[in-house]
């Protein structure tokens, strides 16, 4: 009887599924698998609602803010190591050592990073991972696509994201118990970061998919672009000014492009490094402040 009812579970789940794959008949330039993308959002955003972002309020509720910021800083000065070896990977030499440099100040007299004093001193934190490595050296994006849990990607970050995996520091931590207990920090300490900028998302835009979805691929190109002017290499990719224009297409306004940065809500751990709101009747925002940005590592469970 049990195995019955979960099969019918299942059977429910799969109909719910190919039913919501079924809702979009003229995809999106730049974004054929709409359809899946758009329901896999819509379950993301339903576990973010229901589990951890009621999480996140309770830590931020019991967490003093100085906690919050060391614990940031924290994971952040981790990431620093492989953030300096993409950067060395794309001949980025004075922003590699940079990291480098960051690392060892934060690690000494930040107290194992608790403390950000490198950012202080004129160190600079930089955004790097694998997808933008492949980005620089000219790999196309490729489609528009929602991970499972993880939120906005592309087929190109999608790659990057295993590579991501083995690049971070926290997947080689044992035993298993403690490597699983500090993503679980992570996660939740990420999400709450992200409470307010969500709160920002939900009055931003008629339409949070196409919101997001164009905040995403426009920050991942000024990211490989290094704000020189250059564009990402897949010009079919979806812009700001050539999406959903008309409101009966569920687009987000024309002034999102210049509302306050937010971040995802398509996943729990789709975002980080959410910036400041804009100031009230500013009249852009710089695509390095938009979010969601790249999706942190994959979760740090280790393959055998």
């Amino acid at each position: 009887m049990q195995a019955m009812r979960i099969s019918s579970a299942a059977v429910m789940v799969a109909v719910a599924v190919l039913a919501g794959c079924a809702t979009v008949t003229t995809p999106t330039k730049g974004d054929p698998f709409e359809s899946y993308n758009r329901t896999m959002f819509t379950i993301n955003d339903k576990i973010d609602e229901v589990a951890l972002k009621p999480i996140a309020k309770g830590y931020v509720y019991v967490t003093p803010q100085p906690v919050r910021d060391s614990v940031t800083n924290f994971f952040g000065n981790i990431g620093d190591i492989y953030t300096a070896a993409n950067n060395l990977v794309q001949l980025k030499i004075a922003d590699g050592v940079s990291d480098i440099m960051r690392v060892v100040m934060n690690s000494i007299f930040g107290v194992a990073g608790l403390f950000d004093v490198a950012s202080v001193a004129g160190l600079p934190k930089h955004t790097q991972d694998f997808g933008l490595t492949l980005g620089h050296y000219g790999v196309p994006a490729g489609p528009y696509v929602v991970l499972p849990l993880l939120g906005p990607s592309t087929v190109r970050d999608t790659a990057g994201t295993v590579v991501d995996y083995f690049g971070s520091v926290t997947s080689y931590v044992d035993p298993t118990w403690f490597r699983t207990t500090l993503f679980g920090v992570q996660l939740v300490n990420t999400r709450a970061n992200l409470l307010g900028a969500g709160d920002v998302l939900s009055g931003a835009a008629l339409d949070k998919y196409s919101f997001i979805r164009n905040a995403y691929l426009q920050r991942r190109q000024y990211l490989i672009s290094g704000n020189n002017g250059t564009s990402d290499s897949n010009d079919a990719l979806p812009k700001y000014e050539d999406v959903d224009s008309t409101p009966a297409a569920g687009a987000a306004p024309a002034s999102a492009t210049t509302a306050a940065p937010v971040a995802s809500a398509s996943g729990p751990v789709a975002a980080s490094d959410a910036a400041a709101a804009s100031e009230p009747g500013a009249t852009s925002v710089r695509p390095d402040q938009m979010v969601p940005p790249r999706i942190p590592s994959f979760p740090s469970f280790k393959l055998r």
